[in-house]
């Protein structure tokens, strides 16, 4: 099958659930796209942009109830999940098994063998509910083993702290007196644990390219190999195992990756010149990388990098935009001119969606 990167991004656009249907609940929108930065950026916007019916604070009330978690991901940084997709992913993350580095034994002073018997005494101190690194520091270095521990658990970088979270011991839980608290796994829906590799790596396969495919496979690598060490040969295995499943696309001449259950969709798929704006480092550019030049043009990179806010159009950034004290200020940096009533329909919604349907939506072009 041959098919334009234009056409590819109107199908994607579909997916993201920021073209069609809008997606019905926090969940679903967070599983869809497989993870969302918690890090950076702005995820309640991020995602109330896909819900048919956006609330205020819809993504905080889903990690109080535990349709989500937040934890650490990709590239080690802090993101949203599905409880039911986490352990995938954190199978893929774990598989590097950093904690066996020489470096982390010798700084830590920890064997490889002594991370079972430590684990265990995390897990047993947070069954009672969340608690702040401090607090966990403190049952933790009361044993004598794990006493030199202290600082490691209390460290600000939270390096230590990682490796737990990747054997799914524990997740990020509500702030307390502005200090992030842990806490564990036992009492999420939806979560079952970290599955078998293999099994993992091609249920993350699958779930990437339902949404950001069709995909180099290079994409691939970017994205499990950079941001969760999984590995080259394993990905490239993954892709070999998942067979039919899969099917290769020729876009502009470009080889390309699919579901097969997807590949009439994205044949039939038309972009009709929307307009978004997205806050910076949403999924819509993470997912295929800032560096990928049919999302991002080259000149527009150094602002997606940033995480600077996001003018789409048809799913190419085409400009950036900034909220201020009075205006919702965007910048087209697109070729031809601004399509202003289109940018104003979209800067009006974001403006509400932020609580602040007063702003006044001002236009500039980058010269």
């Amino acid at each position: 099958m041959k098919t334009t990167w234009a056409t590819a991004r109107a199908w994607r656009l579909r997916r993201h659930f920021l073209s069609g249907e809008r997606g019905t609940d926090v969940a679903e929108v967070v599983g869809r796209l497989t993870t969302v930065p918690a890090w950076s950026g702005d995820p309640e916007l991020a995602v109330a942009l896909r819900l048919r019916d956006p609330r205020p604070g819809a993504v905080g009330a889903a990690l109080a109830a535990g349709t989500l978690i937040r934890t650490y991901a990709f590239g080690g940084a802090t993101h949203l999940m599905r409880p039911e997709d986490a352990g995938a992913v954190l199978a893929l993350r774990a598989s590097g098994r950093q904690w066996q580095r020489k470096s982390w034994q010798s700084h830590y002073r920890l064997r490889p063998d002594d991370w079972p018997e430590l684990r265990a005494v995390v897990r047993d101190a947070l069954a009672a509910g969340p608690l702040t690194r401090p607090e966990l520091a403190a049952i933790v270095t009361a044993d004598p083993r794990f006493a030199h521990l202290g600082g490691a658990f209390t460290d600000a970088s939270h390096t230590f702290l990682k490796p737990f979270a990747w054997q799914g011991d524990l997740v990020l839980g509500p702030m307390r007196d502005a200090e992030v608290t842990l806490q564990g796994l036992a009492g999420s829906p939806g979560w079952t644990g970290i599955p078998d590799l293999d099994d993992a790596g091609r249920h993350c396969i699958v779930q990437y390219l339902a949404a950001y495919g069709p995909a180099p496979a290079e994409q691939l690598q970017s994205w499990f190999g950079e941001g969760l060490s999984a590995g080259r040969k394993n990905i490239d295995r993954w892709v070999n195992e998942l067979g039919d499943r899969l099917t290769r696309i020729d876009i502009d001449g470009a080889h390309a990756l699919a579901l097969s259950e997807h590949v009439d969709d994205v044949r039939d798929a038309q972009p009709d010149g929307r307009v978004d704006l997205l806050p910076g480092h949403d999924q819509w550019v993470r997912g295929p990388g800032t560096a990928d030049t049919h999302i991002v043009p080259a000149p527009l990179r150094p602002a997606a990098t940033k995480g600077m806010n996001l003018v789409l159009q048809d799913g190419l950034v085409r400009g950036t935009w900034k909220a201020t004290a009075r205006n919702l200020a965007i910048t087209w940096g697109g070729e031809g001119p601004a399509p202003t009533d289109a940018l104003r329909s979209a800067a009006e919604r974001v403006a509400v969606l932020l609580g602040r349907p007063d702003l006044d939506v001002v236009f500039s072009t980058t010269p």
